[in-house]
């Protein structure tokens, strides 16, 4: 028998010590919930009481029926919106696609309760359009509950449809088109016997990812819910009230959807795995002309589609050059809002950039250190490792901030309410996305000139950060701006974990909507989307493309 000797190298070291972090900053974290939920409030002890509670009483177990209804309408919608405008914007020369793209990207990328405000703007009880139609006698629909939280979320999500479908439509070879049209296919026919199935893997990653995003939204459903309850409002709701003493019940609600998640993630893995299979687009589509009345009409239905997701960062941007009296908008233009923000709320901008840039900071360093781990250094460790770090991609949010202040919350580790507990879950939770893109970076670095660097005598730290990584720049970058963007607009997590002090953005103007301070976030919303665009264009600047591969 051979014995198992562990050589302590730079990779080895390296490979312990995020090891070690990740054991401490998310395994830790996760178990602390687990306890806590079969931990009793009074006595201490363990129990199943917190569970059955949820599932004993209908308030509580409504809301997770809820979440599962307003996800699967949303996922089912934003597949009938996001497929058919892919399939179009791919077959056919349609004018503006590249515009048409980067505001349907826009759109996905900004927080889903700027578009609940807007959406509140507009159609509430005292909104524009609901006070126009009201001078004819015409009684608007209410945006508020389920309804409203569904044309949210759809027109915030489909965009993830659009994107995966769009990839997956650019590398199907044409020539099986071709075949089933001379065996007398029609349009339609071909599009569910030939099309449809070789993108259904991608159709399900795509709608999978709708899922959890809906699933998992906080801000929208707090907004415009009124009433109707759904898991992250509850969680957090349950959480604010025992807050103080030891959270057990939010902590058992909290399991409850990680559970959730992480089923829904294995079954959407196992049916990929199954039905997946590989292609080579010899032939790939070539885009035909968009004429006649079906040209104009798919014109106009594209157009309608994009605007209605572009509504939200349209109706920010005006609102926050108009004059406010309280919730009120009034006629004249003005800089009031944006002065506002200046006076009393630049902090909150402030720290929405300073920690980004010490989360993105981080993120780059250990992406790139996992994807090299994990593409060259392969073994049990480090497969485990790149598996874990996937993980808080499909957690919600909230219940990633219940987690850590859960863990984090008495000494000899506390850091709740600190900056460093709102980095922490920043890096933890965005980190997928820089860890991917440096991945795919490395497969076309050929292994030769690092082990060309090493035979000439270079050690294998110096190797790593005078060739690797320069050499993987460009995608850890692009990954990095990723990352950044949804760091900046996140919520949930920040939501639970901040602090006076430590207000964000996101924070920020999710406050002042309660507030009705309109104005004020509106404004706050418009530097947000600005800092968005911007970052967005970086992003297409250093990757040469104008499009977001999924």
């Amino acid at each position: 028998m051979t014995k198992f000797k562990l050589k302590f190298d730079f990779w080895t070291v390296i490979t312990l010590c995020i090891a070690i972090l990740f054991a401490i900053f998310l395994l830790y974290p996760m178990l602390s919930l687990l306890a806590s939920g079969f931990k009793s409030p009074v006595e201490g002890t363990f129990t199943f009481h917190n569970f059955t509670k949820f599932f004993q009483k209908k308030y509580y177990y409504q809301g997770l029926l809820n979440s599962f209804l307003v996800s699967c309408c949303v996922t089912l919608l934003a597949v009938l919106i996001g497929a058919p405008l892919a399939y179009l914007t791919t077959a056919y020369k349609v004018k503006g696609k590249k515009l048409i793209e980067i505001l349907i990207i826009i759109s996905m990328l900004s927080p889903p309760f700027i578009g609940a405000y807007s959406w509140v703007l507009l159609c509430g009880r005292s909104g524009i359009i609901t006070k126009f139609f009201q001078l004819f006698g015409i009684q608007m629909p209410s945006i508020y509950g389920f309804g409203g939280i569904l044309i949210v979320l759809t027109l915030k999500l489909f965009p993830f449809i659009y994107l995966y479908v769009s990839g997956a439509l650019k590398k199907l070879d044409v020539s099986l088109s071709e075949a089933a049209e001379s065996l007398g296919c029609n349009s339609v026919k071909k599009v569910f016997t030939i099309i449809l199935p070789l993108i259904t893997p991608t159709l399900l990653a795509g709608s999978l990812m709708v899922f959890m995003n809906a699933i998992a939204d906080f801000g929208t459903p707090m907004l415009i819910g009124e009433g109707f309850n759904v898991m992250p409002v509850m969680i957090y709701s349950e959480f604010i009230s025992e807050v103080g003493g030891q959270a057990n019940f939010s902590a058992a609600m909290a399991t409850i959807m990680v559970l959730i998640t992480a089923l829904l993630f294995i079954g959407q893995k196992y049916m990929i795995n199954k039905k997946s299979f590989t292609m080579s687009s010899l032939k790939p589509i070539q885009p035909v002309a968009f004429d006649g009345l079906k040209g104009v009409l798919g014109h106009i239905a594209i157009y309608l589609v994009v605007f209605l997701a572009m509504i939200p960062q349209l109706t920010v941007v005006v609102t926050s050059f108009m004059e406010t009296k309280g919730s009120r908008f009034l006629a004249g233009l003005s800089l009031e809002s944006y002065r506002t923000v200046f006076r009393g709320l630049w902090h909150s901008v402030a720290n929405t950039y300073l920690y980004g840039l010490v989360a993105i900071a981080i993120i780059v360093l250990l992406g790139m250190f996992i994807a090299y781990m994990s593409t060259r250094k392969k073994n049990l460790l480090t497969s485990t490792i790149d598996t874990i770090t996937m993980f808080p991609y499909i957690l919600p949010g909230s219940v990633l901030g219940i987690t850590l202040l859960l863990a984090f919350n008495k000494k000899p580790m506390l850091m709740s309410g600190t900056i460093t507990i709102l980095v922490i879950a920043y890096i933890v939770r965005k980190l997928p996305y820089t860890l991917r893109s440096s991945a795919a970076i490395l497969y076309q670095i050929s292994p030769s000139l690092i082990e060309a660097s090493v035979s000439l005598g270079c050690s294998p730290m110096k190797t790593f950060f005078k060739v690797t990584a320069v050499m993987m720049l460009p995608g850890v970058f692009a990954g990095a701006i990723m990352s950044w963007i949804t760091v900046i607009n996140e919520l949930c997590a920040s939501v639970i974990l901040y602090t006076g002090s430590t207000k964000t953005m996101s924070v920020a103007i999710y406050a002042e909507v309660v507030k009705q301070s309109y104005g004020t976030a509106a404004a706050l919303s418009s530097i947000l989307i600005a800092t968005t665009i911007i970052s967005l264009l970086i992003f297409f600047k250093l990757t040469g493309n104008r499009s977001i591969s999924m």
